[in-house]
């Protein structure tokens, strides 16, 4: 009898270290979960500005407005539009 209380003593001590282990280990995964839900939310939001900086530097008026002052582009008057057919077999 001695020996299996024994037995159980040490049985019972091993599965309590193991209920503290995974507890901690239980823990520490909750925290870093919690980490990474924060830096998700952060780059969220940096992802919205850049979503939105990306529009602003491609809106089209702005963009228009560009290639005429910075490089002296303008609209062409329409006889001097070209139209290019590139399918095989167009014929002019």
């Amino acid at each position: 009898m001695p020996r299996a209380v024994a037995v159980l003593t040490a049985a019972v001590l091993v599965m309590a270290l193991l209920v503290v282990t995974l507890r901690h280990q239980g823990r520490q995964l909750f925290t870093h979960h919690e980490l990474l839900q924060k830096e998700r939310d952060a780059l969220n939001i940096v992802w919205g500005k850049l979503l939105l900086e990306e529009g602003t530097w491609s809106e089209h008026r702005r963009v228009e407005n560009l290639a005429r002052a910075r490089l002296g582009m303008a609209i062409p008057d329409p006889d001097q539009v070209v139209v290019v057919d590139l399918r095989e077999g167009a014929h002019p």
